[in-house]
């Protein structure tokens, strides 16, 4: 089934059908702009019609995936390069990106093989040379890295890339001055390229050439006055250099472009240190914050149990002397008078403890003086294989976006005014909703969403009076049902109840009616938990995705459901194919942390509405939550590709 807006919505798409298939290449050159200007999502909808009318076409697979690559869904991705792949195999591009969604995923392996095969296709494609020597980088193999940026060279002697990525691989061998070599390059090609001389400030730096590395610096931050890192490392040069009030300054602009560069406060910390001035220990206290590996207390407390552990085996080492001491003196001096002996070990016991506090005052120095001696952190902006997490950024784009993880909430009956259209409020169609609407001759419109209804109520409120003039002239189950469905929309649950009790008695085989008493028990108990404090959030916590906990010993406490369930239960017996009965049922159960029997109810969900988003957003959450974390970011990315946005954000903070 399709998404629709509303009824005469599906007959206005009907009608530009041939003409969508005649600019289908329309479609194609809107959603390529969409890509280049970043709205991703809105590339991946127009991509999406194309593959509506033209399901063979590989292009449209490949830049949807693209959209979805650049929303860091690398599996999303992934699955569309194998339907182009699977159209067009002899389709090069399709293997290179495929190979790169698969390097996101610390997959190398499978990028190198990938990269392989889009080399039999074209070998003449330098950035199929460069993304395979990246790759072979991560795995250490730096010969085999080398090798593949030199036949990228070969075939564009000016790819800065291929230098730029060569150098790296240099460093990483030792051969810093190659690398310096490589950059000279880069920068005889492009003089303005501030990554460059940044890059060539790091390998002057570990050269302890701090001069040509401060030089460096200036002219990266000429060229890029944004760059945060360049500041701090420059702000390095000149702390190694002595001149901590200017290293002071660069680490203020480092923090003023980056407020959370955890770098920047260390060293910051240590320049204010040197000067005595104030401030340097609330710098020790955000560093440690924003990044534990600059928390000075951890690192004290190691110095101190390393000193207090050296000084207990000096202990021991020197109390097996004494005692070696001790036996030959006996055996030598055996007429030696007891007071001689007590004598003898006092004045040891004296010089003993003498040279313990001189340790412990050694110890106690080596620990204060550890903090000063420590490393200055240098940021380091090359692509080096590094074991560490990258640090999130907020930089607008969705994945980037800081969302709440929720469930998507229960599907409810609606209504609009007639005519009255929401064309932002997508609907999905049901025929039980047509037969309703039918019923009332389409006045009022029924429709099932899961939308906020809170700016339609003085509209609700209309409807109960326009059904209060029916009832009053005819009783039947059908107007007691829609009197319900508004009662419950404005809220007034126990009227609501009221009005479905009695529409189930005059007809206890009309499905909907069972399905709306179960929606309203459930926000009447919602309703009631609220008030009593003990409203609970239904959403998931999202575990670290390497926990082995078993999620079953993590249920919530159960409040008395059985009848809301009972209700859904019956809802289904009637209509077993009313996909929304069973996505609410799934909702109940998730609330209740029966989370396998919900991912039940969600799959038969989804196998009833192949384009239900909502399910898939639910069930991605449920199995992330199992530690199903493949298949919970497919089913995230489904929902994403079937509009839900914040679905990549989950993708990115949990399963990439």
């Amino acid at each position: 089934m399709k998404k629709l807006t509303v009824f005469f919505v599906l007959l206005l798409s009907l009608s530009f059908v041939a003409e969508a298939q005649l600019n289908i290449n329309h479609f194609i050159r809107v959603g390529r702009t969409r890509i280049s200007i970043g709205n991703y999502t809105g590339a991946i909808e127009y991509f999406n019609i194309v593959i509506e009318f033209k399901p063979y076409l590989a292009e449209a697979y490949l830049y949807r995936g693209i959209a979805k690559h650049s929303l860091e869904d690398y599996r999303g991705a992934i699955t569309d390069y194998d339907k182009a792949i699977d159209i067009k195999p002899y389709y090069p591009q399709a293997y290179n990106n495929r190979g790169m969604a698969y390097h996101n995923l610390k997959k190398y392996d499978d990028a190198i093989a990938n990269y392989n095969r889009a080399l039999e296709f074209d070998q003449n494609d330098e950035s199929i040379y460069n993304n395979r020597g990246v790759a072979k980088m991560a795995l250490k193999n730096l010969d085999g890295a080398i090798e593949d940026f030199n036949k990228a060279l070969a075939i564009n002697p000016k790819s800065t890339d291929a230098l730029m990525r060569r150098s790296n691989a240099k460093i990483v061998s030792g051969d810093t001055k190659g690398a310096i070599k490589d950059l000279n390059e880069v920068i005889i090609i492009r003089p303005h390229y501030a990554a460059a001389y940044l890059n060539r400030g790091l390998a002057r730096f570990e050269l302890d050439d701090y001069a040509s590395a401060l030089r460096d610096y200036d002219q990266s931050i000429k060229f890029d006055p944004q760059n945060a890192l360049a500041f701090n490392n420059r702000g390095i040069v000149k702390h190694k250099l002595e001149d901590y009030n200017s290293a002071i300054m660069d680490y203020d602009m480092a923090l003023q472009l980056d407020p959370e560069m955890a770098s920047a406060y260390f060293n910051r910390a240590m320049a204010r240190e040197i000067l005595k001035r104030p401030g340097y220990e609330n710098d020790y206290k955000i560093a440690a914050q924003l990044n534990p590996q600059f928390d000075l207390s951890t690192r004290r407390l190691d110095a101190e149990q390393m000193a207090q552990q050296q000084q207990n085996q000096k202990n021991q080492s020197n109390a097996q002397q004494q005692n070696s001491g001790s036996s030959q003196q006996s055996s030598q001096a055996t007429n030696n008078t007891s007071t001689q002996n007590q004598q003898q070990q006092n004045n040891q016991s004296l010089a003993q403890n003498k040279s313990n506090d001189k340790e412990e005052e050694e110890a106690e120095e080596e620990a204060r003086n550890r903090r000063r001696k420590m490393n200055l952190i240098v940021e380091d902006s090359r692509d080096l294989p590094s074991e560490q997490e990258e640090e999130e950024v907020d930089d607008g784009r969705i994945q980037n976006k800081n969302i709440v993880i929720d469930l998507q909430p229960l599907f409810l009956i609606a209504a609009f005014e007639k005519n009255g259209v929401d064309y932002d409020r997508f609907q999905y169609y049901n025929i039980v909703i047509d037969d309703l609407n039918a019923k009332n001759n389409y006045d009022p419109l029924l429709s099932i969403s899961n939308k906020p209804v809170t700016t339609y109520q003085s509209v609700f409120e209309n409807f109960i009076l326009f059904f209060n003039e029916k009832i009053s002239i005819q009783e039947n189950a059908h107007n007691y049902l829609n009197r319900g469905i508004f009662y419950s929309l404005t809220g007034d649950y126990n009227r609501a109840l009221q009005d479905l009790n009695k529409s189930i008695e005059l007809d206890d085989k009309a499905s909907i009616a069972y399905f709306t008493r179960a929606n309203s028990l459930y926000k009447m108990q919602e309703q009631i938990e609220l008030l009593a404090g003990a409203q609970k959030n239904v959403s998931i916590t999202m575990r670290d995705k390497n926990s082995t906990a078993d999620p079953e010993t993590e249920k919530v406490t159960s409040l008395d459901y059985a009848k809301i369930l009972e209700d859904y239960e019956l809802t289904l017996f009637l209509n077993p194919e009313f996909f929304f009965g069973y996505y609410n049922r799934a909702y109940i159960k998730l609330r209740l942390g029966e989370y396998k029997s919900a991912v039940e109810d969600l799959n038969r969900a989804i196998e009833l509405e192949p384009e239900f988003a909502e399910a898939y957003f639910n069930r991605g959450l449920t199995k992330i939550f199992l530690n199903d974390v493949e298949g919970g970011a497919m089913d995230l990315s489904r929902a994403g590709e079937l509009g839900i946005s914040g679905a990549y954000n989950i993708i990115k903070r949990y399963c990439n």
